[in-house]
């Protein structure tokens, strides 16, 4: 049975009682095949349909501020190609149908708007051309692209090489990757900044410092095998001279490197767990800074204790519903945007946060799926899986969903259960390369 078309929860997922029987019935595999599949259709049936590429945003009453139902993501773009792998392993969709999702999706980007081959943030779906995402961002983002780049590495390596149509494909991607300029985003400095335009250059001046999202994008600016920056850009920008390194606690749990730059809360949001490494393997990965498993692990424990604890007394928090990210938030008179986390906590609660934690701890993130389908289904649950946010303490839900934060349900679902996005990524030839040249060390445990 396709779980895209004929989940039992999807067609009936409005009535709370299905919904309980169901959470009460339900095993672990039927669990996680039902989260997968629903969320899977953001990807699949909700995507731009001129491009294929993932819409910024999903409203399922149709109303779009500024009529952008037609603007995409390229950062999106890049969980949801990895998601339509996840799609075909699970049997979700035909290979055959996912691959010619992916063709399309390629072909579209070849002919997109590029500044010095990275993508913007935002492209229009119906004509390639550049959207704004801000008044000086009108040009190259380079983290989005890095996001983009993860995505299509992973599709590139899964590409059956006795396949001819496969094989183009798979070096059509090889031609994008190779075509993104990462040293001409360094300003010829030892730093590696998030954007260029071509209308005001370096003006926005931000520079790629950790800890955050952006391990990933000086990771891949590192391996390119075209335009790679040096390995000093690495230590020098990203780890900050070596102040990246935190040697103190918060929750009981080291938080092992400082989360630089978060309005002084003392973790990050969770989404810094969850970006960089759809395809980074963190799984026994160390470098002279940090062990990324431990660094992960422990900032998901932190969250996880913070919301049990719970020190401003949210209604509905606790061990089967917790997760702070970056994502819808309530205002007065409309829907806005947060960055929630210890510290600058609103009472949001984000699917995506624990859940896509499941490589870190499992036991935890399984609970709270199950506590989102009993005790909040009836309201949270829509078309593409669980709303992006909700606020446990009156009942509010934002009705609409992100690309960033329904893509990394799918992916890290997956690596949980099967590593299937990470040995993809792994297995780069380039990747090896950027880990050596970085100095990072895989541990046999």
């Amino acid at each position: 049975m396709c779980l895209i078309c004929n989940c039992t929860l999807q067609k009936q997922n409005h009535r709370t009682d299905t919904i309980e029987d169901w959470w009460l019935s339900a095993d672990t595999d039927q669990l996680l095949d039902s989260v997968q599949s629903q969320s899977f259709r953001y990807f699949w049936q909700f995507a731009e349909p001129h491009s294929g590429l993932a819409r910024e945003r999903f409203h399922p009453n149709g109303v779009y501020p500024m009529n952008d139902s037609h603007i995409v993501t390229s950062g999106g773009t890049g969980f949801g190609v990895m998601a339509i792998l996840v799609a075909i392993e699970r049997g979700f969709i035909r290979r055959e149908e996912g691959m010619r999702r992916l063709a399309k999706i390629v072909s579209f980007l070849e002919n997109a708007d590029r500044f010095h081959g990275v993508w913007s943030h935002w492209i229009d779906g119906e004509t390639g051309k550049v959207k704004p995402f801000s008044t000086f961002d009108n040009g190259g983002d380079l983290v989005e692209t890095s996001f983009l780049i993860q995505g299509l590495l992973c599709v590139r390596q899964y590409c059956n090489q006795n396949d001819t149509k496969e094989v183009e494909l798979a070096n059509r991607i090889n031609t994008l990757w190779e075509e993104v300029e990462w040293d001409w985003y360094t300003d010829n400095q030892d730093t590696l900044f998030w954007h260029w335009s071509p209308n005001h250059q370096f003006k926005m001046n931000f520079a790629l410092r950790g800890y955050n999202e952006t391990l990933i994008t000086h990771f891949l600016a590192s391996s390119s095998p075209t335009y790679p920056v040096s390995r000093e850009i690495y230590d020098i920008c990203w780890a900050r001279n070596g102040d990246i390194k935190a040697d103190d606690t918060y929750y009981n749990f080291d938080r092992i490197l400082d989360h630089y730059d978060t309005d002084d809360a003392p973790v990050g949001p969770l989404f810094w767990a969850h970006y960089s490494y759809l395809g980074l393997d963190p799984r026994n990965l160390s470098d002279q800074y940090a062990n990324y498993w431990d660094l992960n692990k422990n900032h998901t424990l932190i969250h996880y204790n913070y919301a049990v604890a719970n020190p401003k007394n949210f209604k509905g928090y606790g061990p089967d519903c917790w997760g702070l990210t970056s994502s819808y938030s309530p205002k007065k008179d409309h829907i806005g945007y947060s960055t929630h986390r210890p510290g600058k906590d609103l009472g949001v609660i984000s699917p995506t946060a624990a859940i896509s934690s499941i490589p870190y701890t499992p036991t935890e993130s399984i609970n709270a799926i199950r506590g989102f389908y009993k005790n909040h289904g009836s309201y949270l649950l829509g078309p593409a899986g669980f709303y992006d946010a909700f606020r446990p303490e009156d009942g509010w839900v934002a009705p609409r969903y992100l690309a960033i934060d329904q893509g990394p349900i799918i992916v890290m679902i997956e690596n949980y259960r099967s590593g299937l996005l990470w040995d993809l990524f792994m297995s780069c030839e380039e990747v090896q390369s950027g880990l050596k040249k970085l100095d990072f060390q895989i541990s046999s445990n």
